[in-house]
This record gives C-alpha cells, sequence and structure tokens, in this order.
C-alpha cells in the first residue's frame, strides 16, 4: 500500500478514537472529573430515554465506521487499537441495552454514595470552577428525577430492585439526613477557593454552595427516600429471587453482560463449573496451610480460625492504614526487577470517605489525574477495623495499588502514540484480572512478610473464585441471596459483613464479578505458554511490558500481543 494512503488510513482511525473519546467524556462527566479533565465540571449524565438513546446511537455510529476501516491496512498497533476501540464501544451497547438502571438500586456506586464522593475529585481554585460545582450540585436534582422515572418505568414492565440492596440505600439516605448539613462533603468539599480571593466572594461561594444543597440535593435526596420506600420497596424481589433471571429479558441481557465483562464468548454453565474447579484446588491448599501454620485439621477448620480468632484481626484504624502504606512501599521499591516499564505517576493510601465507609467494599482504586495533579489512590476501609483481618492486608495492598491497579493503569495512560481511550479504558476482565494475577505474583517477588500473610493470597483467590460460582448461581441457576451468602461463608475466609456486602454487590453489578478471575487465568495461561515456547530466555520483565504496553485490552488481542512478541523473542 502506497505510504499515503497507510497514512491516511492511520489518520482516519485515530481521529475516530479521538471522537470516540470527546463523545464518552461528555457523556459521562464525573468520569471526566475523575481523570482531571475540568471541562464538564458543571455537568452530569443525560440518564433519560432521549439522553440514553442519543448516546447509543453516537456509540453505535462509532462502531460502524469503526469497522468500516480495513485492518488490513494497519499497522500492529493500530490494528489492536482497532480492535479495541470495537470491543469497547460494543461493550458499552452492550451494557446499554441491558438497561441496569430500570431496575438498580446501587448502595456502593449509586448517587447518594457517587455524588458524597465528588468533591474529592472537583477542584474550586478558581472562580469559573467554584461556579461548575455550584451548578452541578443544582443539576443533581434533575439527576435524581431521571434516576426515579427510570426506576418507575422498570417498575410497570416488571424490572424491581432486589430488597436487600434497597435498604442498604435508604439506611445510606437515612445516615445523611441525620447528620447536620454543615457535615456532607458537598457543603465542605476538600477543594477550597484559592486564598487571593476576595473576602465577598469566598463568602458568595459557601453562600451559594449551601442553598444547592439545602434548596435542591436535601430535597431530592428526601424525593428518592420517599419514592424508594413507598414504591420500589414494597415490590421490591424477595432475597430468593435475587437474580437477573428473575427480571423480564433478563436471561438475555446476563449474558451479554458475560461477554462484556470477560470479553469471552461463555456460557454461565461454564463459566460456574471453572469456579467449582477453582474452588476445589484452593480448598486444598487452604488445608495444607492451615495444617503447616495453624495447625489445623481441614479446610473447615482453617477457614473458622481465619475467621473467629480475634487475634488475627486489626485493633484499630491505624493499623489498617499502616499496614497498607508500609505494603505499598515494599511493592514500590521491588517492581524494577519485574517490569522495564514504570509508571512516573505515584500511588497513595487514602480511607474511605465516613459517609460511605458502612456499606461500601474493603477497598478500591481511582486513577490519577492526566495532568499529574494529582497521584492514583489506594482508598482503604477503616470501618470496624476489629471485622479486617491482618492475614489479607497485604495482598490487598498489592492487589489495588503496586504491582496491581495503579501499575497498569499509571503506565497505560502514559503509553506515547496510543489514543486517550485506549489509556484510560478497557476491559474489567483485564484490569481485574491483572489485579488478581499480581496477588500471587507478589509471592514470587518475595513481598508476603509472613506465611500467615499467605492465607491473603488464598483467601482472595476463593473469593474470586467464589465470584464465578455464586454470580452464575444467582443471575442464571436460581441461587437465593442466602445460598450465595452460605457458599462464600463455606469457602472463604471472608467476614460475614464483607461477604453480605459482596453479595448485594454481584446483585447489583450482574456479571462483573466474573472478570477477576477469568482475566487472572489469562494471564498465568500466556505466561505459562510464554515459558514453555522460551525455555532459558524467558525473560519476566519482557513478558509484562508486552502485557501492560497496549493498555487494557480485550483477552483475545493480549493473546494475539503474546503470541506476536513470541514469534520474535
Amino acid at each position: 500500500m502506497p505510504a499515503t494512503s497507510a497514512t491516511s488510513v492511520h489518520n482516519a482511525l485515530h481521529a475516530l478514537a479521538e471522537e470516540f473519546w470527546q463523545g464518552f467524556l461528555a457523556a459521562e462527566p464525573t468520569f471526566a472529573t475523575v481523570l482531571g479533565d475540568h471541562r464538564f465540571d458543571d455537568r452530569l449524565p443525560d440518564i433519560s430515554p432521549a439522553g440514553r438513546a442519543a448516546h447509543r446511537a453516537f456509540l453505535a455510529g462509532i462502531g460502524d465506521r469503526a469497522r468500516a476501516i480495513d485492518g488490513s491496512a494497519l499497522d500492529p498497533t493500530d490494528r489492536t487499537t482497532r480492535s479495541v476501540l470495537i470491543e469497547e464501544v460494543d461493550g458499552q451497547l452492550a451494557m446499554a441495552d441491558a438497561w441496569l438502571d430500570r431496575w438498580t438500586v446501587d448502595p456502593i456506586g449509586g448517587p447518594p454514595t457517587a455524588f458524597m464522593d465528588l468533591p474529592e475529585f472537583q477542584p474550586t481554585d478558581t472562580p469559573d470552577r467554584a461556579a461548575a460545582m455550584v451548578a452541578r450540585w443544582r443539576a443533581i436534582g434533575r439527576l435524581l428525577e431521571q434516576h426515579i422515572a427510570n426506576l418507575r418505568d422498570g417498575l410497570a414492565d416488571g424490572q424491581v430492585a432486589v430488597r436487600a440492596p434497597v435498604e442498604r440505600v435508604l439506611e445510606i439516605l437515612a445516615g445523611l439526613e441525620a447528620r447536620p448539613l454543615e457535615e456532607w462533603s458537598l457543603v465542605a468539599p476538600g477543594g477550597v477557593p484559592h486564598p487571593d480571593w476576595a473576602p465577598a466572594a469566598r463568602e458568595a461561594f459557601a453562600a451559594d454552595l449551601e442553598s444547592s444543597v439545602r434548596d435542591v440535593v436535601g430535597p431530592a435526596f428526601a424525593a428518592y427516600r420517599t419514592f424508594l420506600e413507598s414504591e420500589i420497596l414494597p415490590a421490591a424481589r424477595g432475597q430468593d429471587r435475587p437474580g437477573m433471571m428473575h427480571v423480564p429479558g433478563g436471561v438475555e441481557a446476563y449474558r451479554r453482560l458475560i461477554r462484556v465483562h470477560t470479553t469471552l464468548d461463555v456460557s454461565p454453565e461454564e463459566i460456574h463449573a471453572v469456579g467449582l474447579a477453582e474452588m476445589e484446588r484452593i480448598d486444598r491448599e487452604f488445608a495444607e496451610l492451615g495444617r503447616r501454620v495453624l495447625g489445623t485439621e481441614d479446610r473447615g477448620a482453617t477457614l473458622a480460625r481465619l475467621r473467629d480468632d480475634p487475634a488475627l484481626r486489626f485493633a484499630t484504624a491505624d493499623e489498617v492504614r499502616g499496614t497498607a502504606e508500609r505494603s505499598l512501599a515494599r511493592a514500590q521499591a521491588a517492581i524494577g526487577d519485574w517490569f522495564g516499564v514504570l509508571p512516573r505517576a505515584l500511588c497513595e493510601v487514602v480511607p474511605v470517605p465516613t459517609h460511605a465507609q458502612e456499606h461500601q467494599t474493603i477497598a478500591y482504586y481511582t486513577w490519577p489525574s492526566l495532568d499529574g495533579s494529582r497521584p492514583g489512590r489506594f482508598w482503604i476501609n477503616l470501618h470496624a477495623p476489629e471485622t479486617r483481618p491482618r492475614y489479607d492486608a497485604e495482598a490487598l495492598a498489592f492487589h489495588e495499588a503496586v504491582p496491581g491497579h495503579h501499575l497498569q493503569i499509571a503506565i497505560a495512560q502514559e503509553l506515547e502514540g496510543l489514543p486517550a481511550f485506549q489509556r484510560n479504558l478497557g476491559p474489567t476482565a483485564f484490569a481485574e484480572g491483572w489485579g488478581l494475577y499480581t496477588e500471587r505474583l507478589c509471592d514470587e517477588m518475595g513481598l508476603y512478610s509472613s506465611d500467615l500473610d499467605r492465607f491473603g493470597i488464598l483467601s482472595f483467590d476463593a473469593w474470586r473464585a467464589g465470584r464465578l460460582v455464586v454470580d452464575t448461581g444467582m443471575h442464571a441457576l436460581g441461587w437465593s441471596r442466602a445460598e450465595a451468602i452460605a457458599y462464600l461463608h463455606e469457602h472463604t475466609a471472608l467476614g460475614d459483613n464483607n461477604i453480605a456486602n459482596e453479595v448485594d454487590r454481584y446483585i447489583v453489578w450482574p456479571g462483573q464479578a466474573l472478570a477477576y478471575k477469568i482475566g487472572q487465568l489469562e494471564f498465568l495461561r500466556l505466561r505459562a505458554r510464554a515459558r514453555s515456547v522460551l525455555g532459558d530466555r524467558f525473560d519476566i520483565r519482557a513478558f509484562h511490558d508486552v502485557a501492560l504496553g497496549s493498555g487494557a485490552v480485550p483477552l483475545g488481542t493480549l493473546a494475539e500481543l503474546v503470541e506476536d512478541w513470541l514469534q520474535t523473542a
């Protein structure tokens, strides 16, 4: 192909990728804020049927145009970009077609929690940015009206939430209402006006912010609470019917979500079987390590000891945070021997906000800002430290921070020559599969402090294998919420409070939890293949650089990248 033609196709692909990225950020303005793109700080998503339809049409158009680009005319890097773009668009379309916002009431990422977290990411250091915050807060009323309308439409069609998550959201709302307004993060944001502002301007901003919460946000939350109590809760599905299979159209939608989150064409039954097989293997490892370290006689006794022995729990929140910080520092010092490419962006440990702690997962990660003004953040839940196992803490830090999510995401953000969407988005199976893969990798790296801490590897591996079983069990095989809780209690060392939170997460995020173990198994398979092919020439640093060198990609694309590398290594 003539060079001019090849350049033209390259330029067309990258222009389309940029068009998609800009449209995505405009449709998801709060994600843009988290990334440090503050052009949309005065907006919230349009989740009305008309807004959703417009964005769906935009995505479909991008997908059609990406498929029309001749892949054979592209170099290998651009072929990867094209396939990742098609996969990303198809995934977002499938998520839209799963109509989760017509029946999901989410205590983890739903409106009350998400809104209260926003001030952590939204600056108010200029008059324009301060005005944007006030405008966004005032838009919360409209978005909650749209959310209520969507749930009401779903209810009319027989699509309704599960009772337990609804009750959790009502608890969150009641807790907010019980707190003085001046304690809300929306009234006292982390970012403060610039010190050079005139006192009158600072006072005006504070007054505007307070009035937006008092006059708009507070009443909107109250209306949402009344709606949930009066319309959703009486009709909500009981814990005997938590899965999508009990929602009209849910069976087909769940299969689409499996494809979105795993990037593979696999059935719920196949995933369920993989989970059972993995759990059988991990059960044996639990029994063996328990006999060696704890002197317990079998898996059941080992899990009971791990779950019930107070000596294996933290005593204070400071201990939880301190262990996280030390683990991160130890991993950061070691990664140079295992990765050739390292990110410039730093990672810090921060506590989960108090308003979200009780119903939030044990930890999570958020991206560094694109402009370098904010590092990656490993959020650690300090609620009820006496329920937090000491032996899980190191594996948790390695997964969420380094060499897990922070390393993977920060490296992706800093890849030169790739479109912005490819550096910042990607399939759950890649990102979470990588995080889980690194938990065992860190044992090879010598990062675990003791055999007791290695229980964290097994605990989290069992947790992710259990997800394959209970997620498919509830959404495809008719399991009850109680059955899911009982299964995880029998096979994992998670505390009962964490198990209940996790099961409710799987209820409101169908299919997402499948990605971890499925992705981990593929990373392990590809590394084993590379070691087999290369023998003594295998270089773990080179393998990791190839795996992370194109951003988060579909698992099939990852396999192609590794195979291409093996042909030239």
